[in-house]
């Protein structure tokens, strides 16, 4: 019963030893931006090294001249391009793309009959080239839009990292119980699904960072690519055309009146041909005898 009590405490211990570091760590955080900005020294006073000169030449560093956010910055953007060949358009993106160090991820065209020649392109490329690559497709095309997009995750990026390294100080000091442990075997237990769950914090944050990193040294650029668009004037037609739909609405009407008047025609038809049977059977010709 001691040794589990024993190993109880030891593992709460080193549970607030963890919240307090985690605490101490965040301080830190939000103490370094407002510390920098607080620091203004004249440029006459300050050299290269972030250190401040007086008159008597004495040396003082300047808090959080060391201690600022890693510059990770996600950009991205979209561009609508215009040009006179959609095929000679295309393949100078791709060789746009390689000059500046990146590739054509993603494509789809159409260049059908009667469809508006267009492609889709995603260009990706270092993130120190972005506005070369968006500067070149003005020799390529006339450029209708850009938007440019950028974020900034150098914050999450700090956070990060400060938590997995505190979790890894608690792997370590879960690591160090399992090889003195002295308590029960479910006492040991206790000890390695903690530890199993903070590996998994730890895996989650390096996956974390690693995205972040990635997406940060990438850039990505959707582009849109196409041909002028016809112009069709609809408000005056051909005269043959014309001529042609209005013979046409002048047959249809004649069909319609004649299919109209055979309600007429065909009661007066009947009614002609049983007189004419009638007056022909009761008047005979002169000189016809009886028999």
């Amino acid at each position: 019963m001691t040794g589990k009590l024993r190993c109880l405490a030891l593992l709460l211990l080193t549970v607030a030893c963890d919240r307090t570091a985690r605490t101490v760590a965040h301080e830190r955080q939000l103490a370094a931006p407002v510390a920098a900005q607080m620091v203004q020294v004249p440029a006459d006073f300050a050299d290269a090294s972030g250190t401040a000169r007086d008159g008597n030449a004495a040396s003082i560093t300047l808090p959080g001249a060391t201690d600022v956010l890693p510059n990770l910055i996600i950009r991205s953007g979209t561009a609508s391009l215009q040009v006179d060949s959609l095929e000679r358009a295309v393949a100078l993106v791709r060789a746009l793309a390689r000059r500046v160090g990146g590739f054509v991820g993603s494509s789809t065209a159409q260049a059908g009959k009667g469809q508006l020649h267009s492609a889709m392109l995603e260009i990706r490329m270092p993130a120190e080239h972005f506005e070369d690559t968006v500067d070149g497709l003005r020799m390529i095309g006339k450029i209708e839009t850009v938007n440019v997009t950028a974020e900034d995750v150098g914050e999450e990026y700090v956070d990060v990292q400060a938590r997995m390294t505190n979790d890894r100080r608690l792997e370590a000091r879960l690591i160090d119980l399992l090889a003195h442990r002295t308590g029960k075997l479910a006492d040991v237990l206790d000890v390695e699904r903690e530890l199993a769950r903070v590996r998994e914090e730890i895996e989650r944050y390096e996956g974390r960072l690693r995205y972040l990193r990635s997406r940060a040294a990438v850039s990505t650029l959707s582009l849109s690519v196409h041909e002028p668009i016809p112009v069709v004037d609809e408000g005056s037609p051909g005269v043959m055309g014309e001529a042609v739909r209005d013979a046409w609405r002048n047959f249809i009407a004649v069909l319609a009146l004649l299919i109209q008047s055979l309600g007429v025609i065909i009661p007066l038809g009947v009614v002609a041909g049983a007189g004419w049977l009638v007056v022909r059977r009761f008047r005979r010709p002169p000189g016809t005898a009886t028999a």
